[in-house]
């Protein structure tokens, strides 16, 4: 995580001196100003009070400017240093790979409140103990200097109030530190759950358990907070108890060097409100200390998004022809989802020619969904190869072959905004006439001229505001709009009642001529359309022909049409 900053290691060095320098001001000041009661008791002329008069008016003006450069030159450094791996977790976010990897809550707190542990560790774990160090160091060498044994008293106090009470807030905050990331985590998950399933929880009557899993996530975090507090309160209190000893200690030295002569009572007042002042130099530490457990966990949490593993290989090359030969080969396709893990894929073959409509049918579970996903670059081949117009997909840039290949997911998101908005996702520039046309293209635009905002109509969070079967259309519009040359649409209708799936099914058909579309499918709907099917079963093409010829053949395909 500190290794993030180096680009702006010098912006942090100066930090370091700017508050080196505000704290020790602070110091001085209460040194001077010492100095100078003690020997104004004196009486002594106006004029040998000068100096010390002007010296406590810098010290305190450059205090306050010192501290204020300081705080604008680190969290200057630490905002950038966080923008930029605000950038390398979308980076890689948007490479898709995490999103199968985490729950959805929990990627939002490694998103935000992780993410946002680097700012925490940059400006109050790693400025303040390098502030103190050079503060402290020049602070027990000067007193050594007015007095060795209250220098070395000195010392002696930083380096337990400095080192050994942070260590121990350390070691006792490490555990609940690592637990209250994975807590918030778990909290976030469940107010997530309960938010988005508060249908079907109400439904079944289970929203009271539900809400008893989110009272116990709320409590075991703020039993993990109260444990952070407790660490906190006894560092401080430590600190306090150090503090007084040595000031104590400092005075009882400090007198006794006076009764003997060694030291003048000037300087003994010197010493003694020095030593005070000095340990506000470590009084931020064991804080700091007890946070590095919950900051260490988060950066575990943090680099558990930007070090997962990248599920396609980097380009070799680049200049796909968005324009060229959009058939489609597969060739002995091999893909699994881990080096133990059954093949999803075990050596599939297939082609979609250009302009044809291609059918891939099978029982759920048989990688009909892994086939999409390759086609579309979410992840690459174990085995096996797939081509677009003759060209390796797996050598170029994702994106080039996204610029060819589109469709729609199972799934498909809509955005809670307007149907302009939505459909403008495929390509920002298209003017209203364009998305009418795509809509008319997916059946949808009746539907949209009907309402009385039409293209400014709200679809409502997760498109609560439209039908199953609008969604799927809105997402082929969509789809249609990116201008791609080959259209993947996988299960499309997978959760829509059968009146409106036999509709989604030649609206979809209907919208995909032109394109090389490969339909994704476990059921038997609108197959006789299409001009070639292939039967998967276990990661294997068992059947394939045409519609006619597959109704004919023994096997799973007329034994699911049959029955």
């Amino acid at each position: 995580m500190a290794a993030l900053a180096r680009p702006r290691g010098a912006r942090f060095a100066l930090g370091v001196l700017l508050g080196a320098a505000a704290t020790g001001a602070g110091v001085a000041l209460l040194g001077v100003a010492a100095w100078m009661l003690a020997t104004a008791a004196n009486h002594p002329g106006i004029t040998a009070l000068g100096f010390s008069v002007v010296a406590t008016r810098a010290l305190g003006v450059g205090r306050g400017v010192a501290r204020y450069l300081e705080r604008l030159v680190t969290h200057d450094a630490a905002f950038r240093t966080l923008a930029e791996v605000r950038v390398r977790v979308y980076e890689r976010l948007a490479a898709t790979e995490p999103f199968g990897r985490f729950r959805s809550g929990d990627l939002v707190s490694r998103l935000v409140n992780d993410t946002e542990a680097t700012l925490d560790l940059l400006v109050r774990g790693l400025t303040p103990p390098l502030i103190s160090l050079v503060t402290g160091g020049a602070t027990a060498l000067f007193l050594t200097a007015v007095y060795v044994p209250g220098g070395l008293l000195l010392a002696g106090g930083l380096l337990l109030a400095g080192l050994a009470v942070p260590l121990a807030a350390a070691a006792l905050g490490r555990e609940p530190g690592r637990r209250q990331g994975k807590a918030r985590g778990e909290l976030s998950t469940a107010l997530v759950d309960t938010l988005h399933g508060a249908p079907d929880l109400v439904a079944y009557g289970a929203m009271d358990r539900q809400v008893e899993r989110v009272d116990a996530a709320d409590a075991e975090l703020t039993r993990l907070a109260q444990r952070d507090a407790a660490v906190l309160g006894l560092g401080a209190g430590a600190s306090a108890l150090i503090t007084g000893l040595t000031v104590w200690g400092a005075l009882f030295l400090g007198v006794a060097a006076v009764e003997g002569g060694s030291l003048s009572a000037v300087s003994l007042a010197v010493l003694v409100l020095t030593t005070l002042a000095a340990f506000e130099i470590v009084a931020p530490l064991p804080a700091v200390a007890a946070k590095l457990g919950a900051i260490r966990a988060s950066g575990a949490r943090l680099f558990g998004v930007l070090d997962t593993s990248p599920a396609t290989a980097p380009p070799t090359r680049a200049g796909l022809d968005p324009g060229g030969d959009p058939t489609v080969r597969v060739r002995d396709l091999r893909v699994r989802y881990g080096p133990d893990e059954p093949w999803a894929l075990d050596g599939v073959d297939l082609e979609i020619p250009a302009g044809w409509t291609v059918a891939v049918i099978g029982p759920s579970g048989a990688g009909k969904s892994t086939l999409a996903s390759v086609l579309l670059r979410f992840r690459d081949p174990d085995g096996g190869r797939v081509e677009l117009g003759g060209e390796d997909i797996t050598t170029y840039p994702a994106d080039e072959v996204r610029g060819m290949v589109s469709g729609v997911p199972q799934d498909p998101h809509v955005f809670a905004s307007t149907l302009r908005e939505n459909l403008r996702l495929a390509r920002p520039e298209a003017d209203d006439g364009e998305l009418w046309e795509a809509l008319r293209r997916a059946r949808l635009a009746d539907d949209v001229a009907a309402t009385p905002k039409g293209l400014d109509t709200q679809v409502g969070t997760h498109g609560l505001g439209l039908s199953g079967g609008m969604v799927q259309r809105l997402a082929l519009a969509r789809a249609v709009l990116a201008a791609p040359r080959v259209l993947v649409l996988d299960e499309p209708t997978a959760h829509l009642d059968p009146d409106t799936r036999d509709a989604v099914v030649d609206d979809l058909l209907a919208a995909a001529e032109g394109f090389s579309t490969l339909l994704i499918t476990h059921d038997m709907t609108g197959l006789d359309r299409v001009d070639r099917i292939y039967v998967v079963r276990d990661g294997r093409v068992v059947q394939h022909g045409t519609h006619e010829e597959l109704a004919r053949a023994e096997g799973w395909y007329r034994d699911v049409g049959s029955g």
